[in-house]
């Protein structure tokens, strides 16, 4: 009997939401991320319990326990319990009456099978009961974690056509959690890239989210490689090419940095990236410092002198891994002398010679010259 464990299940908050429906007659049962993690020794964050129990039950056996409850989706079946401070997602067994994309029409059922069949991945559709002990309803999903093999509950097609952001979701869980030396479930594949035109109806903010997740993953250079060969990643990205992602990625640990998806989504280049994926502004300057920054032409204590030495490395990296050479000799000692370098000239040492447009022209003019010294260059050099 396979069972899970860990200080998020032995909780005093989260045994107390179980109790609130396991006392009055009903299942708790952890599903989905919660247990798939716990037996990967992966983190628990969200925590997610399913129940037979109806959403308007769920909220009195909430108050009635000194719970809260928060409707966050309770015409899905979903209400948010908070123990302590600490949230549940509380879910009512559910299934699809029909669909239409992201959007279904859902009716509540007492069966626990018809609520592990309209979720996505096999290794999703497992849960446990509040003493660890884990349930397969379909008889899959153990298996195939196991294997570390994503693959979709039945047929492929059908799973995809429910929601098309599932297209991304198998490949970035594969980049999370599959075998890479396995490679794709290839019947998942082929239903991905049969179906890949759907990514365009999606919105930005959806693409973006789960791109970002895919990216912060370990290595997913094999993952990657996989939606450009089955022609979805063009529909995520236009124009992106994953070539140089690997090369990225070995760098990366050579360097010791850690995994970074805006340093990554840099190396895969495309069109308007920052709009359709809907980036934050931060990031989105980010983005654009770092595409600049490869064909710049700038050196490494220029980069470092002008961005800080942590943006000059990605640079760096970025140019190493689209020419696909390692990283110059020496590159952390150049990049320590642009960091500390500190231009020696005011705009008040200029005037009033210089005003205005002419006044900020002299000062490029000095600086350039000082970069060019290797910042040896004095304020009285400089000026005389």
């Amino acid at each position: 009997m396979t069972r899970v464990g860990g200080g998020w299940i032995e909780r005093a908050e989260t045994q107390a939401v179980c109790r609130m429906l396991t006392d009055a007659g009903y299942h708790a049962l952890f599903v989905g991320g919660c247990v798939r993690n716990a037996l990967l020794d992966h983190p628990v964050s969200d925590i997610d319990i399913s129940t037979e129990a109806r959403p308007e039950r769920v909220v009195a056996l909430a108050e009635a326990a000194g719970l809260k409850p928060v409707p966050t989706g309770i015409e899905h079946g979903t209400i948010t319990v908070v123990a302590d401070g600490l949230p549940h997602e509380v879910t009512t067994f559910r299934r699809d009456v029909e669909t239409f994309g992201r959007r279904a029409v859902v009716a509540f059922t007492d069966r626990l099978e018809e609520d592990a069949r309209r979720r996505d991945f096999t290794m999703n559709a497992l849960y446990a009961r509040p003493d660890g002990t884990v349930i397969d309803p379909l008889d899959q999903g153990r298996a195939d974690l196991a294997a570390r093999r994503v693959r979709f509950i039945d047929d492929p097609k059908d799973r995809i056509a429910e929601d098309f952001l599932r297209i991304l979701r198998f490949f970035r869980f594969h980049a999370w959690f599959g075998d890479p030396a396995a490679g794709l479930d290839a019947e998942g594949l082929a239903a991905c890239a049969e179906l890949s035109d759907g990514l365009e109806g999606l919105s930005r903010e959806r693409i973006g989210a789960e791109m970002t997740k895919l990216l912060s993953a370990p290595d997913p250079a094999p993952a990657v490689a996989a939606m450009a060969q089955s022609g979805c990643l063009i529909h995520a990205i236009h124009g992106a090419d994953a070539t140089a992602l690997p090369v990225l990625v070995h760098l990366e640990q050579g360097a010791g940095l850690a995994p970074d998806p805006i340093r990554r989504l840099a190396v895969l280049g495309g069109q308007d990236v920052a709009r359709r994926l809907r980036l934050s502004r931060q990031d989105a300057r980010r983005l654009q410092v770092l595409r600049d920054g490869i064909g710049s032409g700038a050196d490494a204590p220029e980069l470092a002198y002008r961005h800080g030495a942590d943006m000059a490395l990605d640079i760096l990296l970025l140019r190493s891994a689209l020419m696909g050479v390692p990283l110059p000799e020496g590159v952390r000692d150049a990049l320590d002398l642009g960091a500390g370098a500190r231009f020696p000239v005011t705009a008040r040492d200029l005037m009033p010679a210089y005003q205005g447009a002419a006044l900020g022209e002299r000062l490029a003019e000095l600086e350039t010259r000082w970069i060019a010294s290797g910042f040896r260059l004095t304020r009285q050099e400089l000026l005389s």
